[in-house]
């Protein structure tokens, strides 16, 4: 069995788990999540704890079952706590300005770059060069920032562009004469 599948997710007070055959929704303050149940992977609610267990001895039933486990736990402290991603802006005149559910970019094109935001999915900008996406479905806050990183993503000789906030870039050396 799936050394990550052994591990119970605990249920916190506040939210409410509900398991069918076909998905699994999650419900607490941070708002509703669902996902598609596998039907090679048993699920067990026993007192505020969930379990995991491969249906058979299948490779594929062992991996699942580790897998659905994460996923759960992800929707889980993603409706208590949430997620967030922080993106820096580098470069001379880059500045973001978020505006309800959109998101200006000015990186050096000659148009400014407009982004709407999905629903569950905040936007601030606490200064012009840092963005903050948060959102309670891990997944779709880390694809935003990736998409607003491939936007103008960090050249290799100066540094310039949009990078994550704990991302290093390795500069390269300029040729020489």
């Amino acid at each position: 069995m799936s050394r990550v599948a052994k591990m119970p997710v605990a249920i916190p007070q506040g939210v409410d788990v509900t398991i069918q055959a076909d998905k699994i929704s999650v419900k607490g303050a941070g708002g509703t999540l669902t996902i598609a149940n596998s039907t090679v992977v048993h699920i067990i609610n026993d007192k505020g704890q969930l379990t995991f267990a491969p249906a058979n001895e299948s490779r594929e039933a062992n991996a699942m079952s580790g897998t659905m486990r994460q996923l759960v736990n992800n929707m889980v402290v993603g409706v208590t706590k949430g997620f967030e991603k922080k993106l820096n802006l580098v470069g001379v005149g880059y500045k973001a300005q978020a505006t309800g559910a959109k998101l200006n970019l000015v990186v050096g094109y000659s148009h400014p770059v407009n982004i709407d935001m999905p629903v569950g999915i905040k936007v601030e900008t606490p200064v012009p060069t840092e963005i903050v996406i948060k959102g309670a479905d891990r997944q779709r806050v880390g694809q935003i920032a990736a998409e607003i990183r491939a936007v103008r993503p960090p050249e290799p000789y100066k540094g310039k562009g949009i990078r994550y906030a704990d991302e290093k870039i390795t500069i390269k050396e300029t040729k020489k004469k």
